[in-house]
């Protein structure tokens, strides 16, 4: 493919769990401290069992933000939110919790990933952050190539 592999043209799981792994290996992304005691929004009844999930949404919202222009904390909600279970009443949709979008922003900027939008509001990828995400996606591809030649 001419240009190399971008973060489109792989797998959004397969991409988002070795983004995470990669962030957690790194060891630079300030993770807060109530990480293991909080909902990740109203709509939910129990914190996330896995406790890597933090590394997970980052990548995600890393992910989000490569493929728009700018994404904002109230998007990030929306995108993240869930059906909340009202019992013999019908679901409705619930935005998810504003503040782990916001820290996860936040420790994304810290380590060059995003960075703000003054113009429009919200944040934008940075070259840096472009590039690693780019980098993680081709080994993500060669992952899959190797894959399918061992399958044959």
């Amino acid at each position: 493919m001419p240009g190399g592999v971008t973060v489109r043209d792989v797998d959004p799981q397969k991409f988002n769990a070795a983004y995470a792994a990669f962030l957690k290996r790194q060891g630079k992304l300030p993770v807060p401290g109530w990480v293991d005691t909080v909902k990740t929004g109203p709509a939910k009844e129990m914190p996330p069992q896995d406790i890597d999930w933090f590394y997970i949404r980052a990548a995600s919202v890393a992910r989000h933000v490569y493929l728009r222009k700018t994404v904002g904390v109230g998007r990030l909600r929306k995108v993240h939110g869930t059906a909340k279970n009202r019992g013999n009443r019908p679901s409705h949709h619930v935005d998810a919790s504003g503040s782990v979008d916001r820290k996860i922003f936040q420790a994304l900027e810290k380590i060059q990933i995003l960075e703000r939008d003054e113009d429009k509001g919200g944040r934008r990828i940075t070259q840096q952050g472009q590039r690693d995400l780019d980098r993680i996606a081709q080994t993500v591809a060669d992952v899959d190539d190797e894959e399918e030649e061992d399958d044959e």
